[in-house]
């Protein structure tokens, strides 16, 4: 049985060599002919790639092109300005960390953005950072939740003078970024400290915020080809690292050789499609099973929730590529090992099998080399967690897939990046859906415009005497008394209407 298993393993290990990156499906339970049946759908996948990457417009709905792989190999762009705009950004990122950093005006650094202009440099931040080798302290506005926002600005008290602030949207219309951009330029004014010479924009050209950082230190372009979720390795990405002391070159370059390795049309070669194939194997294309993302190394905390953008945004889709009702999706959660060893792996070995699990190994410790007891230190317990919990759920018929790099660098962080994007691509040409959109986010974002248009009807309504909530619905004509009295709830709380047994009245 072990002689099988170690067989099945050499047999579907892949590699990104010049990525220190291996790909292990060895724990998945399909078969020789299952995988052999799914050859001609990906072999269609991978030709949809190469149109990809050749500048098709792979996102009807938007007429856009998506380009996110230009970005670490600029030589591949489909139009020589592409390639100069790409080429230019990064001169451009150097030469300005080079002054800030040589400038010593700066101590830290506050970034604002949310989804894929957060969560990417969030993660990457925290994977390569450290304190002691950090060029400058990171910050994080990435909600717009006022306690938050002023818990952050609390750790920057007293050197907001010395703050860098990088305030990163597309349009510059995102509610949650210009929320935190406007309370953040309000604490400036409040310390009597310029703001506008300590800002920088991340954004497209013409658009909202382009124009409102028009006196602004300096600004860096967003691509309409590239997504939120898939910017990492832009400005949106790159300025942040760089400015935190991050080898932002070794991540380019991690990412880039993945790209490389996983353009290969022999699918046994191409971890990306095998790990497309896995997910499609694991959930049987529906989206049947959750992806249990299990990092052992504290630097990788936050891979599962960049994960969760990158996967359940480009492939949470109702429709298929026809307009056909699919309902799409897979379902990442996760934490690290081996805190889940105490939280839930007891329902992954025993309860309900409605997962697969995604370790992520990292071979080399780091930290003090402490034998703990003859010949063992802690990186050997942490490893013994992962390979052992790999083992148990295997034992009780739990799929897993192995993700192993030798330590967490820039290119090995590069590289995985550019591992996920490229399988999320290659599962949704496999599942025929658009991987480059996001209606359901959109929805979202214009059912909140709505409730906040409401909100300004109901301060409108409000008057001295209380009324019932059925009465402030009909003069702030809706007939939706629910979502009336949930607004009026929040504003009691909040001091901006009074609330007594008659109904509501104005604070």
């Amino acid at each position: 049985m072990n002689s099988a298993q170690w067989a099945r393993y050499q047999t579907f290990l892949s590699a990104v060599p010049a990525a220190g990156l291996k790909l292990d499906i060895s724990r998945m339970n399909f078969s020789d002919a299952w995988l052999e049946s799914m050859e001609p759908s990906m072999q269609q996948a991978l030709a949809a790639m190469d149109l990809l990457e050749q500048g098709a417009i792979a996102n009807p709905d938007e007429k856009r092109m998506v380009g996110h792989y230009w970005l670490r190999t600029p030589a591949l762009s489909p139009t020589p300005e592409i390639r100069a705009e790409i080429e230019t950004c990064l001169a451009r990122i150097a030469e300005f960390t080079a002054a800030i950093h040589a400038g010593g005006k700066f101590t830290d650094v506050l970034s604002i953005g949310i989804g894929g202009s957060a969560l990417g440099p969030m993660f990457v931040s925290d994977a390569l950072g450290h304190p002691a080798a950090d060029k400058l302290r990171m910050h994080f506005f990435d909600n717009t939740d006022p306690d938050g926002i002023e818990r952050t600005l609390a750790t920057l008290d007293g050197r907001l003078a010395q703050t860098l602030v990088l305030v990163i949207s597309k349009s510059g219309g995102t509610p949650e970024t210009y929320n935190g951009m406007k309370l953040a330029e309000a604490a400036y004014v409040r310390a009597g400290v310029d703001f506008p010479s300590r800002a920088v924009a991340i954004t497209m050209a013409g658009s909202k915020l382009d124009d409102y950082s028009q006196n602004w230190l300096d600004k860096f372009p967003m691509f309409d080809w590239v997504g939120g979720r898939t910017s990492e390795l832009s400005a949106v990405g790159l300025l942040v690292a760089a400015l935190q002391g991050i080898d932002i070159a070794g991540i380019v370059a991690g990412a880039s050789a993945c790209d490389a390795q996983t353009r290969s049309k022999n699918t046994r070669e191409n971890p990306a499609a095998l790990l497309a194939l896995m997910w499609h194997h694991a959930t049987a294309g529906k989206g049947l099973k959750d992806m249990v993302v299990l990092p052992y190394k504290d630097r990788l905390l936050l891979f599962s929730r960049y994960l969760q953008q990158l996967v359940m945004e480009s492939i949470g889709k109702r429709n298929d590529l026809q307009g056909n009702r699919v309902d799409q999706g897979i379902s990442v959660y996760g934490n690290k090992g081996s805190t889940d060893q105490h939280a839930y792996v007891q329902q992954l070995r025993d309860g309900i099998n409605n997962f697969f699990v995604t370790f992520i190994r990292v071979l080399e410790d780091g930290g003090e080399p402490l034998e703990l007891e003859p010949g063992v230190r802690a990186g050997d317990y942490l490893d013994g967690f992962l390979l052992g919990t790999r083992a148990a759920l295997h034992a009780n018929d739990r799929e897993s897939i192995t993700i192993t790099i030798p330590s967490v660098n820039a290119v090995t962080v590069g590289g995985l990046i550019a591992l996920f994007e490229r399988a999320v691509g290659l599962y949704a040409s496999l599942v025929n859906i658009n991987a480059y959109h996001q209606p359901g986010v959109e929805a979202g974002k214009k059912a909140a415009a709505a409730v906040l248009d409401l909100q300004k009807s109901i301060v409108a309504a409000l008057t001295a005497s209380p009324a019932t909530v059925e009465q402030i619905a009909a003069l702030a004509g809706s007939q939706d008394p629910e979502s009336v009295y949930l607004i009026l709830e929040h504003l009691a709380a909040n001091g901006r209407a009074r609330q007594s047994a008659d109904g509501f009245s104005r604070a």
